[in-house]
């Protein structure tokens, strides 16, 4: 009992991790009136600036919680963050509210390298798939909790009220998490003592460390951009259907088919597995044009897809790697590609979008997805080496 008490709260913790993205994203029109003058660059900086932390600071994440062990790491980034949504409250002016997301970027980024990490540790081998699966879902089930109550929440009380029940969330995951894990290791690993450079270079030579990193890549370059422009992009009737039920299905069918299949076979091949449906259902998606539910239903079918990627890329970083720094490296390269791909791959899909419609849309997603197939393959005859 107390294992599942602790997933849950990890996951928890990784909930919160994903509010200090959708803090502000869902509350981006009330940013726009208190910061009028600044623009939407500005603002679009204010939201991305924690990725940006991410992207650059991955791998190096990775290293950190290897040398101070996962439980200090976690405690550390649950009390910055907590503070800085609470400091976020009393309405800092634009260049401090920016400022104030450096070191939040670095609370969020530490929550997210150890919240696999920890988790996978929770579970036997029996039951790590369904638990990665679990923490693959943090983000996306976070946005849709936010856009069904912080809207009243903020209309009630103000946008105050929204960092302060942000920082209260973190407060009691921090106390139930102080509580629950379990100590950190008296002695790391050897990979825990190399240099940052050094640790880079390891990270991503290594088959088995930066494996599912490459693979996740490939989905966040196109996940992001599909839930953000599809809906925009297919028959105007079905887009706000479209809109709300991606997300949805994404995390339905990965916590349900995506853990099933995990059960079956290796995370690698549930990861290429689902590329594979994402290339099919794009090519549909592309046939089927124009036709309102047709759209609807292989839009779903691309969603579900990338659902079981997600969760099968997190469950793959526990069974390639078997040593706490090896996972917690694993884990940053994941922040790093991640963020890589959440960063660029809305802009390039506008971008093909406007210039080639619907066919660039079916190559971009059959070529990633590729790409994704193809990047797995080669790391598995590298293991195999």
């Amino acid at each position: 009992m107390r294992s599942v008490l602790t997933a849950l709260a990890i996951w928890f913790a990784g909930l919160g991790a994903a509010a200090q993205f959708g803090k502000l994203s869902v509350i981006f029109a009330e940013l726009g009136k208190a910061y009028a003058g600044h623009g939407a660059v500005g603002l679009g900086l204010m939201v991305s600036i924690i990725g940006i932390v991410g992207l650059i600071f991955g791998t190096t994440a990775g290293m950190l919680v290897s040398r101070i062990g996962p439980k200090r790491a976690m405690l550390g980034a649950l009390l910055l963050g907590a503070a800085i949504s609470l400091i976020q409250s009393f309405g800092l002016p634009f260049g401090w509210m920016l400022a104030s997301r450096v070191p939040e970027g670095f609370s969020h980024l530490t929550i997210v390298v150890v919240g696999p990490t920890a988790i996978a540790a929770t579970a036997s081998p029996r039951f790590q798939g369904m638990v990665m699966t679990l923490w693959g879902s943090f983000f996306g089930l976070t946005f849709t909790i936010l856009a069904l109550l912080a809207p009243q929440l903020v209309e009630s009380h103000g946008t105050a009220a929204l960092f302060q029940a942000h920082a209260a969330w973190l407060i009691l995951c921090f106390g139930v998490l102080a509580v629950l894990m379990p100590k950190d290791p008296s002695r790391l690993g050897q990979s825990a003592e190399r240099g940052l450079i050094a640790q880079h270079i390891h990270s991503y030579r290594s088959p088995r460390i930066a494996a599912p990193s490459m693979g996740f890549v490939c989905y966040t370059v196109t996940y992001v951009a599909c839930l953000t422009l599809l809906p925009g992009a297919v028959t105007p009737r079905w887009g706000h259907a479209t809109a709300v039920a991606m997300p949805l299905v994404s995390i339905i069918i990965s916590l349900s088919l995506g853990v099933w299949l995990l059960s079956k076979m290796p995370a690698v091949r549930v990861v290429q597995l689902g590329f594979g449906v994402v290339i099919l259902a794009s090519l549909g998606l592309w046939f089927a044009w124009g036709q309102g539910v047709a759209e609807f239903g292989f839009a779903c079918l691309i969603a579900a897809a990338m659902g079981t990627v997600q969760g099968a890329s997190f469950a793959a970083i526990p069974q390639l790697n078997a040593s706490l720094p090896d996972r917690a490296a694993a884990a940053g390269a994941i922040a790093q590609l991640g963020n890589l791909g959440t960063t660029t791959g809305t802009p390039m899909l506008a971008l093909i979008l406007a210039k080639a419609g619907v066919s660039g849309l079916a190559l971009f997603l059959v070529g990633f997805s590729a790409l994704g197939i193809a990047l797995h393959q080669w790391q598995a005859r590298r293991r195999r080496i």
